[in-house]
């Protein structure tokens, strides 16, 4: 009998440093990548904390100059990349930091990506466009949830469209990831909450993934485990650094999880209400997810039934269709827990724009992987359901 021929990728930066006190060693990794001035791609919030100011510092310890761009916004513009591009030339950098959540991160590797490869960051949208490497790279991660600080995924808004533009590139994986928890001690419970369930986002899509292997697999079900044990803890106290650890490395389990079995309509979805209205994207990644997934439910019954079990419900006594609905319930405790408001219409989303964002979801490259074929009318039910 022929065998069908089936390869599968698996992309990581090639080194990460995990743990507290991790981003000390930011000028060793620069020194060793051979670069002598990089331009640190940060937002104001970022600089607020004082954090900006101390990675400054840090790099002038070790002789390292640097130039600053902190104008990144959330959700990231092809027009913020332009800007930091004009940013990294003027100031005659050769090399990025990413200091930051998501918003940081990807705007950097489109500085990167658009830096060595020229053009406009538009001309990159899809899988694997570029054709040379970015400049040395180094994420350093303030967050626990995108996981952008490993991945090889870079979403940018064209303002033009009002649409994200999905990057799916290995060559936009940044070298080195930095995952300190002294650096995310100091988020609110808000962002704490919505970058968390972004994480279980991509742990659960990840798991019922088109292309989900044993890897993929063994990651994303271990930081479903991590989330459910431990975000309700970061949330009510930004100060418990098993918390804050335990989630950084949930959020970066999840990102090695979608990093190379993608993800699905949750996130095909998010990304419109995030590009039409400039949602947070946790936010609308965690309203949309039970609903989703309740979408989902029949093409993947057997592993819900596993993500109850991760989720730390007791379903030994469940049919596999009883189990799955007790993960679905599950995931709507641990949001409402956290505080994630309940629908999409708390954050202003209109009726009347769903049918042009279920157009734009549909040609969205995360949506491939879902395990269950979704027509244009089921995705604006889905919409709707989640009003």
């Amino acid at each position: 009998m022929a065998v069908q021929e089936q390869v599968f990728g698996f992309f990581i930066p090639t080194v990460t440093l995990m743990g507290i006190g991790a981003h000390k060693e930011l000028g060793n990794q620069v020194k060793t990548l051979g670069a002598t001035k990089p331009l640190i791609i940060t937002d104001k919030g970022i600089t607020a904390a004082g954090i900006t100011e101390q990675i400054v510092n840090q790099l002038k310890e070790d002789g390292i100059d640097c130039a600053v761009f902190d104008e990144t916004v959330p959700n990231p513009t092809d027009k913020n990349v332009h800007d930091g591009l004009e940013a990294y030339k003027a100031a005659g950098c050769d090399s990025i930091i990413s200091l930051g959540g998501g918003s940081s991160h990807d705007c950097g590797k489109g500085v990167g990506i658009v830096a060595t490869n020229g053009g406009k960051i538009n001309d990159y949208e899809g899988v694997d466009q570029s054709t040379k490497p970015m400049p040395p790279f180094i994420a350093i991660n303030t967050t626990a949830g995108t996981a952008s600080e490993m991945t090889r995924f870079c979403i940018i808004t064209d303002l033009s469209r009002k649409v994200k533009m999905a990057i799916v590139d290995w060559r936009v994986t940044p070298n080195v990831a930095l995952d300190d928890p002294l650096l995310m001690a100091g988020m609110p419970p808000g962002l704490t909450a919505a970058t968390g369930m972004d994480a279980l986002t991509h742990a659960i899509e990840a798991y019922v993934s088109t292309i989900a292997t044993p890897i993929t697999d063994a990651c994303a079900i271990k930081a479903i485990e991590l989330i459910a044990q431990y975000l309700r803890a970061a949330v009510a106290n930004g100060a418990d650094m098993e918390a804050r650890d335990k989630m950084s490395y949930a959020q970066y389990l999840a990102g090695m999880a979608f990093n190379n079995a993608s993800l699905g309509h949750v996130h095909a979805m998010a990304h419109q209400l995030g590009g039409f209205y400039d949602l947070p994207h946790g936010v609308c990644n965690a309203i949309l997810l039970p609903h989703v997934e309740k979408f989902n439910l029949i093409a993947k019954v057997d592993r819900f039934g596993d993500i109850a079990t991760a989720m730390g419900e007791d379903v030994t006594d469940l049919s596999a269709r009883e189990a799955a609905d007790v993960a679905l319930e599950a995931i709507k405790v641990l949001s409402a827990d956290v505080g994630i408001p309940s629908g999409l219409a708390e954050l202003g989303v209109k009726e009347e724009d769903l049918p042009i964002m279920a157009e734009n979801a549909q040609k969205d490259a995360c949506g491939l992987t879902n395990p269950r074929c979704a027509t244009l009318e089921d995705v604006i039910q889905i919409y709707k359901n989640a009003l």
